[in-house]
């Protein structure tokens, strides 16, 4: 399980390190019609390297504050590839 803060409109998308306990993500694209929870997936199953279907949002639809399943892969790798310890 991940926990993601999400902020949408961001000048990039990129990984900006935690916030309130959190990993927090910036998405260029705006919270309209699911559009952002789909960039989430995009831009974390190409960082991790894995499938879009392997990574699974669990929690937060409507929300900044989201939690998704990743599956297929360890948490170390997936520290490793996120660049957080």
């Amino acid at each position: 399980m991940l926990s993601l803060y999400v902020q949408p409109r961001a000048g990039k998308n990129e990984l900006a390190g935690i916030h309130d306990g959190a990993l927090k993500l910036r998405l260029t694209t705006p919270p309209v019609d699911g559009r952002a929870n789909k960039a989430v997936i995009a831009f974390l199953s190409k960082k991790l390297k894995i499938s879009k279907s392997s990574v699974t949002l669990r929690a937060g639809l409507k929300s900044r504050r989201k939690q998704l399943w990743i599956s297929g892969i360890d948490e170390n790798t997936i520290r490793r590839r996120l660049g957080i310890s």
